[in-house]
């Protein structure tokens, strides 16, 4: 259940945070009559995130008769789940400092425009989240539970329910928290949960009989990871670890997490100072460094403008 609450939480507070930056910035511009349109797009984007999450539960539920093509139907949606998670990762890593920007411009063109673009501004900001949490949240809780039990559903609930609150004290100015840090804790977390989700997704492949090898273990080590205690449930739960996994499972968990993580882990290069224009002979520099001309285009004017008798007033 942590991992869908921790997909709950991640999703959920960048959803937060997207809504946050446009109510700010219509507060702060004096034009929170814009604010119902906003809502108006933020509710529509939920209502049909749910609706996509009942559409694939009904799917593999009621649509699929055969156990065969509920297993792939299982299989294709872990599988899309992974690619989802981790282009949504990388994404939010690049785009983390200048997302607010962004939004500010995108939401000043929909201003220009008329209430229909703010609110599909609003609903395409939020919508694209839910529909991932909507995936992800299926993938994962086939992956933890086989779909059994109202555990995942509530902690997916919870972890919305946190992102929101956190949201809102970010908003109020009442928690400031590193951004940077949360994302890059629950990205790296979130890679193990996509890495298990992805090794579930073979094992459904292998059960469907599109892919071979469902009973070759590469180990078996439940003598030492019982499946029946409160750890192995929780690493099973988080990461599908189990005791017995077959050699395609294993390699799968293991040539995604390891290559993935290193990526995402791996500090992004400093961008290389541009270097400057030749010259035919020694040039002047300013007091901070700069050559003269750009020095003397910073600093303030020279002349009675600048330099002002003691005790005299501006007018």
């Amino acid at each position: 259940m942590f991992a869908t609450y921790l997909i709950g939480l991640r999703e959920g507070l960048e959803a937060t945070l997207v809504v946050s930056i446009l109510i700010a910035f219509l507060v702060k511009s004096q034009r929170r009559d814009r604010l119902p349109q906003v809502w108006a797009g933020v509710g529509l984007a939920v209502a049909l995130s749910v609706l996509f999450g009942w559409l694939i539960e009904y799917t593999s539920t009621s649509l699929l008769a055969r156990s065969e093509d509920r297993e792939l139907f299982e299989a294709v949606t872990s599988v899309a789940a992974v690619v989802f998670v981790t282009w949504m990762i990388f994404w939010m890593r690049r785009a983390a400092r200048t997302i607010a920007g962004e939004l500010r411009g995108k939401l000043t063109e929909a201003l220009a425009v008329g209430s229909l673009a703010v609110a599909g501004m609003a609903f395409l900001a939020v919508v694209r989240e839910g529909l991932e949490t909507a995936l992800i949240f299926y993938s994962a809780a086939q992956s933890a539970t086989g779909g059994t039990g109202s555990g995942p559903l509530l902690a997916l609930i919870g972890g919305i329910a946190t992102a929101v609150g956190i949201g809102f004290l970010l908003y109020r100015s009442a928690l400031r928290i590193n951004l940077s840090t949360f994302f890059t804790w629950t990205g790296a977390l979130l890679i193990l949960v996509a890495a298990g989700i992805l090794k579930y997704g073979v094992h459904d492949f292998q059960e469907a009989g599109v892919l071979p090898g469902l009973n070759d273990l590469a180990f078996d080590i439940t003598g030492v990871l019982d499946p029946g205690t409160w750890y192995a449930a929780l690493l099973a739960g988080m990461f599908n670890v189990t005791a017995a996994p077959s050699v395609l499972e294993t390699v799968a968990w293991v040539a995604y997490a390891v290559p993935v993580l290193v990526l995402f882990l791996r500090r992004p290069a400093a961008p290389a100072k541009p270097t400057p224009a030749p010259t035919d002979g020694p040039q002047a520099t300013g007091t901070d460094g700069l050559p003269a001309t750009a020095a003397d285009a910073t600093a303030a004017p020279a002349g009675p403008a600048a330099v002002q008798p003691a005790g005299s007033r501006r007018v």
